[in-house]
This record gives C-alpha cells, sequence and structure tokens, in this order.
C-alpha cells in the first residue's frame, strides 16, 4: 500500500468517525447535556484546552479513575499516536516507563541516555524514566502534549511532555478513599484529605497502597542436571532476591501539600515519598541462538590463540558455553579453548571465581553434569518459567517542592517552581528462563535532581496579548551500576558510571490575538547544558584475555606477557585501557560534553466563531547526547552520541458543534527527524549511537458527544506513517536481515511507532427511583501491530491487538459512597509490550500484557 493511499485512509477513517458522531449529536438536539470543560496549563496559564493551538490529549480525575487508569503507561489505550509501556528492554521494573509520543521516544533507563518525552509533575521535570511510571494517586488531570514542547518545557521534550497535575488542598474539610479487590490477590486503598488550618491555610494528605501477586509462576525443570547449575549468588549483583512469581507489585506511596493564600500571594509546599519492594517485571523466554555461529573457539585459530577470524566454525557464548560442557579435553585443546573454558574469573577480580567447565558432561563424574542451553526451557505456557534467577524491583522516591505566585499587579504575575528530588532504586531479572545463568540482570541506581524555575506571566491590551518569560536552572548528579552475568560468567559484566549535569535555560513566548479573527504565537527557549560522565565497565572474567591466549585455565591472566601476535603486551594489543585494573574495558577519566540548543516556535490561529479555531504552528525540539556505556569490549576512547533533533510542522482545529454537544479536535502533521539516538545490539551490548534520520507524518482525531442526556461517547483515532530516511552504514551491518531480524535500513518503521490506533469509549449514567446513579463504561481501542525494538527482532513484534476494559458503578443518593465492578483486558489478548535479542548470549526474552483481570471498588466521600 503506497503512502499517499495510506493517508488518504486515515483521513476517510477520520472524517467517517466525524461524521457518525455528528450523526449522533445531531439525532438528540433537545438534549441537556453538554461537553465538560477541561482547563489546562500547557502555555503556563489555565486556559481552556479548547483554546490552546496545541494537541492535548486531557484526562480528569474522575475519567481517570472510571477508565480504571493506576499508572502513566495505562493511558496508552486511550490517547491517539501515543505509546507507553511500564518496563523497558532487561530494566526489570514496572516503575521503568518507555514512553513514545509520534514515534519519538525512549526504550531505556540507563543514565546515558535521556527520555525523548518529558514527565512533569506539579511542573518538575522527573529526569530519569526509572520512576516515571508514576501511580496516578490524587491527581486533578493529567495532560499529554504532542509535538516537541521545547519553547516552554524545555530539553528532551522532543516527541512531547505529558503533565501531571496534582490536588491542592481544598478550604473545607474532606476526606475521599477507596479500596479495590481483584484479580491476583490484588489489594489496593487509597485516601485523601483535605484539613484546613487557619483563614487562607489549608493542608492536604494522601496516601496509597497496593499489593497483587505475579501472574508468570516459577516451575522447576524437570531433569536432575538443574541442581548442579551453579547458584546465581555466586555471580555479582544489586541483589539476590527472587520470587516465585514474577509481574507482582508491592509499594506504597505518600504524599502532602501545604497552601497558604494571601491577598497577592499564594504558596504551596509538597512533599511525596513512594517506595517499591516488588518481585519483579515478568520476563518470558521466547527464543534462543546459541547455535549461531562466531568468533569463539574456532577451528582456522590464529596461532595460540581461540580465535577464528572468519566467524564460520567458531561459537558466540551461548554456544561455547555448550561447547564447554561436552567437549572432551581433546576437543577443548583442538580448539585452544582451555582458558575459555577454565576458571571464570581473574586474579583481578576477587568476587568472582567460578569452578571450570571444561568437560563436565563428559568425564567420570555424573554427578557434576550440566544441563546445555537451548530451545528445551522455551514454556509452552506464556505465564510459566523454568527462570530460577534474581527477581526484584526496589524504588524509593521522594521530593520536595514549593510553588510560589505572587501578583505584582492585576494583569502580572511572579512565578516560582522549586523541588528537590532524590531516587535510590534496584532491580534484578533472570533474562534466560532456565535454571542456568546465561542472562542475569541487575542494576543499582542513585540519583538526585534540583531545579529552579522562575516565570514572569502577564497580559496586556485588554488580554489581546499574553506573555510568559522565564529561567531555568536544573542540575543532576548519580550513578548506574550494571551487573550482567553471561553465559554461567563467560562474560561478567561489571559497570559502575557516574553522570553529572548542569542545564541553564531561558525561554518566552507571546501569544498576541490582534482582532477577533487571527491569533500569533511567537516563542523560543535557548539552553546551554554540560555533563560529566566517567565509565568504569569491567569483565571480571578477562574474556578477551583467555580468547587470545593471554591466560591460563586457572584464571590468571597475563596482561603484561607479550602478545601472540604482536611484539606488544597483552593489554596494548587488546586494547585495555587501564593499566591500573587490567579488565578495565572503558576508557579511565572524566568525559564531557556541552550542548546548545535554540528552540523556536510559530504559530497562526484563525477564530471564525467561539467554538471554532484552526492554526497552523511550526515548532522545534531536541534531545541531549550521551556516551554509549555498554560495551563489553575493551576501549581506549569513551563513545560519544550526539543530540537528537525535530523539526515539525502542524496544522489543526478545535471545535465545539451542536449546541456543546459534540467537541471535535484534528491535527495533521509532518516531522523531520535527525540524529536518531538509536539503540540496536552490538554482541553482547545495547549501543546506542546518532544511526539515522526519518521522516513522520501523522493525523489525529480527537472527539467528545453528548447524544442524548446521560451518554458521552469518547473517540479517538491517531495514523502514523515513520520510516527511516537514513541509517548509518555501520548499523545497516550490525542490524540487517537475518533469521531472527526484519532489519534496520531505509525506509523501515521506527520502533513502538503504530500504523493506527483507534479508541471508542461509551459511557452512560441513568438515575434510579432512589435518586441513586448508575454509570456503566467501555473502552474498545484497536492498536496495529509494532516493532518493539530498532532491530525489529521477528519474535518480539507485537501483533495488531484489540483491548476490551469495561466497569458499572453505583454511587448511593448522597454521593457518600460508591460501588465499582470492572474488568480489564476481558477478551484477554497477550502481546508483548518490551524484549529484548542478544543473540551473542543465546537468548530473545520479553514481557507479556496482563491477563485478563477483574476488580471490584468500594469507595466514600465525606
Amino acid at each position: 500500500m503506497g503512502r499517499r493511499t495510506s493517508f488518504r485512509q486515515a483521513l476517510v477513517a477520520a472524517s467517517a468517525l466525524s461524521a457518525l458522531i455528528s450523526a449522533a449529536a445531531a439525532g438528540a438536539a433537545h438534549a441537556q447535556s453538554v461537553v465538560e470543560e477541561v482547563v489546562v496549563t500547557a502555555q503556563k496559564r489555565s486556559e481552556n484546552v479548547q483554546d490552546v493551538p496545541i494537541a492535548i490529549s486531557a484526562f480528569t480525575a474522575n475519567a481517570l479513575q472510571e477508565r480504571a487508569v493506576g499508572n502513566v503507561a495505562q493511558l496508552s489505550n486511550l490517547a491517539p499516536n501515543v505509546t507507553l509501556d511500564g518496563g523497558t528492554p532487561f530494566s526489570g521494573s514496572p516503575s521503568v516507563l518507555s514512553a513514545y509520543v509520534r514515534g519519538i521516544g525512549s526504550d531505556d533507563f540507563a543514565f546515558n541516555i535521556d527520555p525523548g518525552v518529558g514527565i512533569y509533575v506539579d511542573g518538575v521535570y522527573l529526569a530519569r524514566t526509572v520512576g516515571a511510571n508514576q501511580d496516578l494517586l490524587d491527581v486533578e488531570r493529567i495532560e499529554i502534549l504532542k509535538g516537541p514542547q521545547g519553547t516552554l518545557f524545555g530539553r528532551n521534550t522532543i516527541g512531547g511532555a505529558i503533565s501531571i497535575v496534582t490536588r491542592d488542598p481544598g478550604d473545607i474539610f474532606k476526606f475521599t478513599g477507596d479500596v479495590t479487590t481483584g484479580s491476583f490477590n490484588l489489594l489496593q486503598a487509597r485516601g485523601s484529605a483535605d484539613l484546613p488550618l487557619a483563614d487562607g491555610l489549608s493542608s492536604s494528605i494522601t496516601f496509597g497502597i497496593k499489593s497483587r501477586e505475579g501472574y508468570v509462576e516459577r516451575i522447576p525443570y524437570p531433569d536432575a542436571r538443574a541442581r548442579n547449575t551453579t547458584s546465581y549468588t555466586a555471580f555479582p549483583s544489586s541483589g539476590f532476591d527472587t520470587a516465585s512469581k514474577e509481574g507482582g507489585e508491592n509499594s506504597w506511596n505518600l504524599r502532602g501539600k501545604l497552601k497558604w493564600t494571601g491577598e497577592r500571594t499564594k504558596v504551596v509546599l509538597a512533599a511525596d515519598y513512594t517506595r517499591e519492594d516488588s518481585g519483579g517485571l515478568a520476563n518470558t523466554l521466547i527464543g534462543t541462538t546459541e547455535t549461531v555461529p562466531g568468533n569463539f573457539a574456532g577451528t582456522a585459530n590464529l596461532p595460540g590463540t581461540a580465535f577464528d577470524p572468519t566467524g564460520t566454525t567458531g561459537f558466540l557464548f551461548g554456544g561455547l558455553y555448550n561447547f564447554c560442557i561436552g567437549a572432551t579435553p581433546t576437543q577443548i585443546a583442538a580448539r585452544n579453548a582451555q582458558a575459555l573454558c577454565g576458571v571464570r574469573g581473574t586474579q583481578y577480580s576477587p568476587s568472582l571465581h567460578v569452578a571450570s567447565l571444561a568437560g563436565v558432561n563428559v568425564d567420570s563424574d555424573p554427578n557434576n553434569d550440566r544441563l546445555p542451553y537451548d530451545g528445551r526451557f522455551i514454556s509452552k505456557d506464556i505465564d510459566k518459567s523454568y527462570a530460577t534467577g534474581n527477581s526484584f524491583s526496589k524504588l524509593t522516591n521522594w521530593g520536595l517542592g514549593a510553588t510560589v505566585e505572587h501578583s505584582l499587579a492585576d494583569t502580572v504575575t511572579l512565578k516560582s517552581i522549586t523541588a528537590y528530588r532524590k531516587l535510590l532504586w534496584k532491580s534484578g531479572t533472570d533474562a534466560d528462563g532456565s535454571p542456568l545463568n546465561i542472562a542475569q540482570l541487575s542494576f543499582d541506581m542513585k540519583q538526585w535532581q534540583f531545579s529552579q524555575e522562575v516565570q514572569l506571566l502577564g497580559s496586556a491590551f485588554d488580554k489581546k496579548l499574553n506573555y510568559v518569560l522565564g529561567g531555568y536552572y536544573f542540575k543532576e548528579k548519580g550513578s548506574l551500576h550494571d551487573f550482567v552475568t553471561f553465559d554461567e560468567g563467560l562474560l561478567q559484566v561489571d559497570g559502575p558510571n557516574q553522570l553529572e549535569t548542569k542545564n541553564y535555560a531561558a525561554f518566552g513566548q507571546v501569544d498576541w490575538r490582534p482582532i477577533d479573527l487571527i491569533g500569533v504565537t511567537i516563542g523560543g527557549r535557548y539552553t546551554k547544558e554540560k555533563k560529566l560522565f566517567e565509565g568504569g565497565q569491567q569483565d571480571l572474567n578477562g574474556f578477551n584475555y583467555k580468547l587470545f591466549g593471554c591466560s591460563d585455565a586457572n584464571g590468571n591472566i597475563t596482561p603484561n606477557a607479550t602478545f601472540a601476535l604482536a611484539p606488544v603486551s597483552c593489554q596494548t594489543a587488546l586494547n585495555y585501557p587501564d593499566p591500573t585494573n587490567p579488565v578495565r574495558v572503558y576508557a579511565p577519566g572524566v568525559n564531557d560534553q556541552e550542548f546548545s540548543n535554540f528552540s523556536p516556535k510559530v504559530g497562526v490561529q484563525l477564530h471564525p466563531g467561539d467554538d471554532l479555531m484552526a492554526y497552523v504552528s511550526w515548532s522545534k525540539g531536541y534531545k541531549t547526547g550521551g556516551w554509549t556505556t555498554r560495551l563489553t569490549n575493551p576501549q581506549l576512547l569513551a563513545q560519544p552520541f550526539g543530540e537528537e533533533k525535530a523539526t515539525t510542522w502542524e496544522v489543526g482545529f478545535k471545535s465545539k458543534l451542536l449546541d456543546k454537544r459534540l467537541q471535535l479536535n484534528g491535527a495533521a502533521f509532518t516531522t523531520q527527524y535527525d540524529g536518531i539516538q538509536l539503540n540496536f545490539q552490538q554482541g553482547t551490548s545495547p549501543t546506542i549511537r546518532n544511526a539515522g534520520d526519518a521522516k513522520i507524518d501523522g493525523v489525529e482525531l480527537e472527539a467528545v458527544a453528548v447524544p442524548v442526556k446521560g451518554l458521552t461517547i469518547n473517540a479517538s483515532a491517531g495514523w502514523l506513517h515513520a520510516r527511516y530516511t537514513d541509517v548509518l552504514a555501520g548499523v545497516l551491518a550490525v542490524s540487517g536481515p537475518n533469521p531472527f531480524q526484519a532489519g534496520t535500513f531505509v525506509g523501515a518503521p521506527l520502533p513502538k511507532t503504530p500504523k493506527w490506533k483507534i479508541n471508542v469509549s461509551p459511557r452512560y449514567q441513568f438515575t434510579l427511583g432512589n435518586g441513586g446513579t448508575v454509570t456503566a463504561l467501555a473502552d474498545w481501542t484497536y492498536t496495529s501491530s509494532i516493532w518493539n525494538n530498532a532491530q525489529r527482532t521477528y519474535l518480539l513484534k507485537r501483533p495488531a491487538v484489540q483491548v476490551v476494559n469495561a466497569s458499572l458503578s453505583y454511587a448511593d443518593p448522597g454521593g457518600a459512597w460508591t460501588v465499582t465492578a470492572g474488568g480489564t483486558n476481558l477478551t484477554d489478548k497477550r502481546y508483548l509490550t518490551t524484549g529484548n535479542e542478544n543473540i551473542a548470549a543465546g537468548t530473545i526474552f520479553g514481557t507479556y500484557s496482563r491477563p485478563r483481570e477483574a476488580y471490584v471498588r468500594f469507595g466514600v466521600t465525606f
């Protein structure tokens, strides 16, 4: 199907949806109900969402609760051209957010890469994707802003921004709470109390707790050899907690606010705290690649080494493990693999010392026989796993904030937003789905950030001109320590990394409506940023020394010995960069990069009527660069990558029709997306490079109709055509077509970007004879197929899927209590939300969506 044909189909579908809803609304010309107005702060001031010339999907607190949206990722089905998933490849934690808007985003959690969609809570930017999948506790509304938001929101909003606005304290006492129970022993309790303290002084306290069992059950592998596997606790890790069921939740959070309102000044102090101690992200083994040939232990060896330069007769890590346990001493010697199959660890890594693998399955002792790694561990049931290793997610996330607004004059306000946040996170996952230690991954992150924003907001000429001017300062510092065991320690990654960022920005935007018909927007933001990074990645097994004949079978490497192929030392020949630590693979020293950017925005609006606006805009956004940190081969220099940049043209309209019983908004856009920070697999290493450019075209339509009293229909449709226009040749060679991948090349679609997303959500409310109300609601979402990773791995492809949720609620006549029964994923459609292929390690794994679930919620208000 051609690109123009697809675009025409998108417009036809949008027109059909518009006509359908218009007809329904027209059939109820005398209905009294109208579409609810939603106030947003997308332009740093309170406005009706219909007056803002930006494509925005906005959700009120009531809408979120009725549609069973409890965290940011669950918004994904409700907003067109938005893909949000809880968990990223091998993060091991549902608290990590993968966010894409209009084809632009990030699917990683490392310190070396920033998000492409900014997450804001009460105006405060959350710098890390870890913890960004926020529990939506006592939220007033959520705004999803689409397209580059660099002018008013700044760095790393190249795809868009998600603004979470929590509720401020009320002036009278009020308590609202609910208790929910459901599938997988779900138990959730939430409550919020407004506590007036004095005239003009009020406070609120909000809490939430949640526990739920996992949905992937670990079961024993039925083979006695499983008992002979080295315990996963023998290998370095951020923790050794495990779980009998993966995908469970156990968390609690707390938020407090204090609000003081004076004659011209308002001050809101806020504090929040989140604690998670869960069983880790669910994981399923979906493929193995142990038979793929590689360079290790080949028969066409270079003299004195176990290296096959042809890559045709040797192994990768998965195959090497199987060879070592099943080969005789003679066979091992024939391939010069004594050191490779010998003791894992070196004299420079005392935390790793594990016995030899050589020939354990062919010696005279059957009691030490080991299981090989292959497809036998792929379970027929996606909710069963043979994994035995670590599985946990531990998160502590807290913050303090102060928002001060002072009226300098009737039309001028000075606003300050100050915030400090701290994040502590540990996670671990057994990605290989077996009793073996083929892919054990764990992480330890520590991060703090401070931000200060000052805004001057005002209007002039009888509010025909509105403006915002501001300055911004941001500082972040922290560390991420990677612990990764591949193939029983044949590669043992120990990677401490340190990062520091400072960012300064000045911004402004003017919205001028010289006459009733025409409005003009002009804005821009200048940003200056400096990043410091030091990587400490090391391979505790010293694999390359053992591969190239610089070690004995007992793990004693000889970095200063003369290399077999050149008159230099082994350490020099193999490019190990640190003389003080022979197993360190990342170049020592602090690296720095500086970035500067100007992100402009220009727009024109037409207002032919009070309830109709059309607009056109041109804007730019950018996302800062960083360094690739997860390399496992020695590097003499750090490997940086640069900025991403996006330029977007957008045309759209916003309207309320039929006596405000139909709200219809639409947008069409085209984006030039340059310097894409592609995350692709290079050997065992997830690698980031500016590896491509893309062109993204799209159409969005969102509608709310009230055709008859009590009936509200929300509907949306999104179409995207996101294709690479340029791909770096080296990436094409690494990620080109093979039996496992469709590949990354010019014309290929971008990851996490469905062509179609359609949602229809009818809601009907009626009153019983006793005065109580019943509310019935359903959600139907269709999402076309998605490639979950840049290489387009076949086994990780997400098929087209239809998801249905529904609920039925009763509220007593006085509104003091409610009871709701509902279900999510009622048709039990299962699909991969995230995953990773590591061909070198021998495994392809992923996380399936949650199965069908039911819940009952009881709520009170007094």
